[in-house]
């Protein structure tokens, strides 16, 4: 049976994630209530328009999963040419990349406190991203567990039609089993070419900031694994 790819489905009945709200600052509570209606977009507002979002025509730049923002917003000062779209389920996180753009004054990110296969479904149009980011996700490292795991061949394909040709899926992980996961699913997903050559890893591009967690890991030996795939199809 043929499906309507411009049908809007339903991928995944488990989420990847688990909301852990946390407790929230009285700065991160104030962002969210003053800077989230400047900078915040939420699912109920349909269909997105990076050119009307932003008022120009760059890189379009996605990222699933920022966790507290700080990587996010250096990125985003760091190449005011791009234009940025972060998605975190986590308030406080959101609340804290909110105070980095105020602080910071940094004009080119908007940020989403969805779930990323909605919006993705629901929000983005195909065909308009230049880059999807996902770093660090939760690896739900137990085996029964792995269900959860976001990266899964479904997925890759969502990724795929909102994708321009070209486009690059960027991933990291601390997590060696979640690297073979990924790259298992990436390597038979149709439209997809990996940069580095067939089942191998990148060093850490330069635009990718080196975070504080990875610097302690690289002081007590843990690895790293970034896998950029990029499509072709």
């Amino acid at each position: 049976m043929s499906i309507d790819a411009n049908k809007k489905i339903t991928l995944r009945r488990i989420r990847s994630f688990v909301r852990r709200e946390g407790r929230l600052t009285k700065g991160q509570q104030r962002a969210l209530d003053e800077l989230f209606p400047q900078y915040g977009i939420s699912l109920q507002q349909g269909d997105i328009d990076f050119y009307t979002l932003f008022g120009r025509q760059g890189p379009r730049i996605l990222e699933i999963g920022f966790g507290n923002g700080i990587s996010l917003a250096e990125m985003a000062v760091n190449h005011p040419e791009n234009d940025y779209l972060g998605i975190e389920v986590h308030r406080p996180g959101v609340g804290n990349l909110l105070l980095q753009i105020e602080k910071q004054v940094i004009n080119n990110i908007r940020v989403s406190n969805d779930d990323a296969v909605e919006v993705l479904e629901q929000q983005i149009p195909d065909a308009s991203l230049d880059a999807v980011y996902l770093f660090f996700p939760d690896p739900w490292h137990k085996k029964k567990h792995h269900k959860r795991r976001i990266v899964q061949p479904d997925f890759t394909q969502l990724i795929y039609r909102k994708l321009k040709p070209g486009g690059i899926f960027h991933m990291a992980t601390d997590w060696e089993n979640y690297a073979e996961h990924m790259m298992d699913v990436m390597s038979v997903a149709d439209g997809f070419e990996n940069i580095a050559g067939s089942g191998q890893y990148i060093v850490r591009p330069e635009y990718r900031p080196l975070t504080k967690f990875e610097q302690r890991g690289h002081r007590l030996g843990h690895g790293m694994w970034d896998i950029i795939f990029k499509k072709v199809g």
